[in-house]
């Protein structure tokens, strides 16, 4: 069997012609600007499609899957809001479906045991569905992106992480639901208990099983108000230390939302101490900054949600208890409170900053990547103060993941003295839970250990004069990779995109072979996502009754 699948894994590089009829598509669909779809957020990719397609339903996606599936060479891919960076929802010669024209579709469902879940359209923008969440009825998702200008089926695609995943997993661990078009044209309705694979595979699928246009999402009481914070570490051990601490921590006994980034030990306006304040008029003091300071610092971002009807001493006392624990620097604490909606949104505020700059339309040469706990402080050396100790001109996220937090952990001080007691030398003790937050039946694939780190590179450059040429940040992106590679180390990219069918293979390891054979089961003639360079046409057309 695999070796017949191997067949259409890269193995048709020519160039089809395209003498096929599509006067089908004429009048079947509403049409869009094609100049858009050949571009997206990367800056970096520019291909041509052979028409945009505005589906309204379903019914449309299915359609023009199945009008591709008629021809020996049309591909089809679905893009969101054009928040690819290296051509992942582009078609060249194809069909680019924009999701973004979909219908609003958005349900809210009480079942019988009381769990609440809204039904969204795959298209619909992540800050859209928060909006109508909490303003109609005071309620939120689990699990969140940083930005969120993104599409549900975008997000749920490749996986959806911030700092709720570490309690939560990504998003694509809260979704019970999926209405899915496959490559043969089918649309199908998904779950753990109905065509479970096809959902499985869906998650993290990179949009090479189907394409989503809905999805069922938990939902629970949205909290009204955030205390954000920032504190700052000048030592890589304390900073891990101490994120893992906090990310370990049971729910109702920890902070809410964990994150953290790397940021220059400079007054450097982009890459700087003046990065981290996240209130108005608040001064980063860099002689606090200890002498022996290296060329990063790092901050780790904290959020405790509250109600309205908290009282102000009561947060500042479970604020108190969770950052006294903690080894930052004294003096280099920042906080603010904000609305949920406002802590959220956050972002937003970036991209306005960015568009007014000049500089969101600009190239992003950005690295995703999750790196194993085990090799995250060589990463720290060599890359963190070495390949990038001046910056990237954007955030460096850097934060621990929980593969499943259904072990137990043992964090030890070791600093104490041998006369210290084993209860002094015990950090803290986790008891067990019961949540894997990454399925392993899920496409996604992440490094083996327990606790791994997301690591996102995330450049706001200007183009050249102003800034450095996009090919020397590519350079070093492929830098970065290479070294982690070389060194041995356990990672995975992160919105992953390869050239060659070895390091597609390599990506996902054991999960190749079903990988291929769940193409080959939901879309045997590699139709969806040509984008992602992972399987090439097949030229035949598909026979449809």
């Amino acid at each position: 069997m695999i070796a017949y699948l191997e067949h259409f894994v890269h193995g048709n590089d020519t160039e089809s012609m395209p003498n096929d009829d599509v006067s089908a598509l004429d009048g079947a669909f509403h049409f869009g600007a094609t100049a858009a779809a050949g571009k997206d957020f990367g800056g970096m990719k520019s291909v041509k499609p052979r028409a945009v397609i505005r589906p309204a339903l379903a019914g449309d996606v299915e359609r023009a899957v199945k009008e591709a599936a008629r021809t020996t060479y049309l591909t089809v891919a679905a893009r969101g809001n054009g928040h690819s960076i290296n051509g992942q929802a582009m078609a060249e010669k194809g069909l680019v479906l924009d999701m973004r024209a979909m219908e609003d579709h958005f349900t809210l469902l009480s079942l019988d045991d009381g769990s609440l879940y809204v039904d969204v359209s795959g298209g619909a923008l992540w800050e859209d569905v928060l909006k109508r969440c909490v303003s109609e009825f005071r309620l939120a998702p689990r699990s969140w992106t940083d930005y969120l200008g993104l599409t549900v089926g975008g997000t749920l695609s490749n996986a959806g992480v911030s700092g709720q995943a570490f309690r939560y997993g990504p998003q694509t661990a809260n979704v019970t639901e999926l209405e899915v078009v496959s490559g043969k044209g089918e649309t199908l309705v998904c779950s753990e208990s109905q065509n479970s694979e096809l959902f499985f595979a869906t998650l993290g699928g990179l949009g090479q099983f189907g394409i989503i246009t809905r999805a069922r999402v938990p939902v629970q009481q949205a909290p009204d108000m955030v205390r954000w914070i920032r504190v700052v570490y000048t030592e890589f051990g304390d900073f891990t230390r101490d994120a893992e601490w906090l990310v370990t921590l049971r729910e109702g006994d920890g902070f809410d939302y964990v994150e953290g980034f790397v940021f220059v030990n400079s007054d450097d306006p982009c890459n700087g101490w003046i990065t981290v304040p996240v209130g108005p008029n608040q001064y980063f003091d860099p002689v606090r900054i200890p002498s022996t300071a290296g060329p990063v610092l790092y901050c780790l971002e904290l959020a405790l949600h509250y109600r309205n009807q908290d009282h102000p001493s009561a947060v500042d006392m479970e604020v108190d208890r969770l950052l006294g624990r903690l080894r930052f620097v004294e003096g280099l604490k920042f906080s603010v409170d904000v609305t949920y909606m406002e802590f959220l949104l956050r972002v937003k505020r970036v991209e306005e900053d960015a568009k007014a700059n000049g500089i969101w339309d600009a190239p992003h040469p950005w690295l995703n990547m999750f790196v194993s706990k085990s090799n995250i402080a060589e990463f720290d050396r060599e890359v963190f103060k070495k390949i990038l100790k001046h910056g990237v001109g954007g955030p460096i996220l850097v934060y621990p993941l929980l593969r499943s937090n259904h072990t137990k952990v043992l964090i030890v001080d070791c600093s104490i003295s041998s006369t210290d007691s084993l209860l002094d030398a015990t950090y803290y003790y986790i008891g067990r839970h019961n949540r894997y937050t990454w399925d392993s039946r899920h496409s996604v694939v992440v490094p083996d250990s327990n606790i791994f780190y997301i690591i996102a590179l995330l450049r706001f450059i200007p183009p050249p004069p102003k800034g450095p040429p996009t090919e020397l940040l590519v350079e070093q992106n492929h830098e970065i990779i290479q070294l982690c590679y070389n060194r041995g180390f356990d990672f995975k990219l992160y919105l992953p995109h390869y050239q060659s069918k070895e390091n597609w293979m390599r990506h996902y390891g054991d999960k190749w072979s079903r990988f291929v054979e769940r193409k080959a089961n939901f879309d045997p003639l590699a139709i969806l996502a040509p984008g992602q360079k992972i399987f090439s046409r097949i030229p035949q057309p598909l026979s449809i009754t």
